[in-house]
């Protein structure tokens, strides 16, 4: 860990069940802020649910117990945190651009409107620099009263992004916000995320193996619940600890 550092996340024995499955295991570690920290392995191993943990989103799901520790800047986000100040900490952006049935500006500015601010002068300040913040401005900005449905594929992401950037969040979660992305798109969305590690700390689900070397600074590594290995990513992809590990990212499973 970088010593000039404090941990954004530390997670400490997590448990989670949906019902008497357990979905996670015992897991523990600490995410490092204004780092890209990626989770890799194969489709059910607990990627996702451990990134819904990191907001609570998890509890939308019925019949979920959550048994453990995670704090966010040394605070347990599930005995000493409301769940809604949290999700206003911890942004998510899902596989699928999710825009509304709303204008681009009005997709930005709906945080900001929920939040209580309304003056133009300031929605106006807010939309546009939430849009250059996710690379997006250029290509929107006379379109900003059309509909957001217009937009392509990569452009509604990075437009969601946009969204969740304009409540100045601390920490952004992305659940595989490439997958339904051309190359070219994906390239785009990858620059961005790089980008704005500076400014926020980024957590990624991903099941691309060069997206997760390519963009992050550590790596973990989950199967059937358990995260089995949690390294620099340069460390876990060339000489990783775990023969489980070597096996996934050389492509014997998964």
């Amino acid at each position: 860990m970088n010593l000039d550092r404090k941990p954004k996340f530390s997670i400490k024995q997590l448990d989670l069940f949906y019902g008497k499955f357990q979905a996670l295991k015992q897991i523990s570690m600490e995410i490092e802020e204004h780092e890209i920290t990626a989770l890799i392995g194969p489709s059910g191993c607990g990627k996702s649910t451990f990134l819904k943990t990191l907001n609570r989103m998890n509890e939308l799901e019925p019949d979920v117990r959550v048994e453990g520790e995670v704090a966010l800047s040394g605070v347990n986000i599930y005995r000493d945190m409301d769940a809604i100040a949290l999700r206003k900490k911890v942004g998510m952006v899902f596989q699928q651009p999710n825009p509304f049935r709303k204008s681009v500006y009005e997709n930005v500015a709906y945080g900001s409107r929920i939040n209580g601010i309304n003056q133009k002068c300031k929605l106006d300040e807010i939309v546009e620099k939430s849009l250059k913040q996710a690379a997006v401005w250029e290509e929107v900005k006379d379109r900003l009263h059309k509909s957001a449905l217009g937009l392509s594929g990569g452009q509604q992401q990075r437009l969601c992004i946009a969204r969740v950037l304009a409540v100045e969040p601390e920490v952004l979660l992305m659940d595989e916000p490439t997958s339904a992305l051309d190359p070219l798109s994906t390239m785009k969305l990858e620059e961005l995320i790089v980008s704005l590690k500076e400014k926020y700390t980024i957590i990624i689900v991903t099941h691309n193996m060069q997206q997760a070397s390519r963009i992050s600074d550590k790596t973990a590594f989950f199967l059937l619940g358990n995260l089995i290995e949690y390294n620099e990513t340069s460390q876990l992809f060339f000489s990783p600890d775990n023969h489980e590990t070597e096996q996934y990212i050389t492509g014997h499973f998964g």
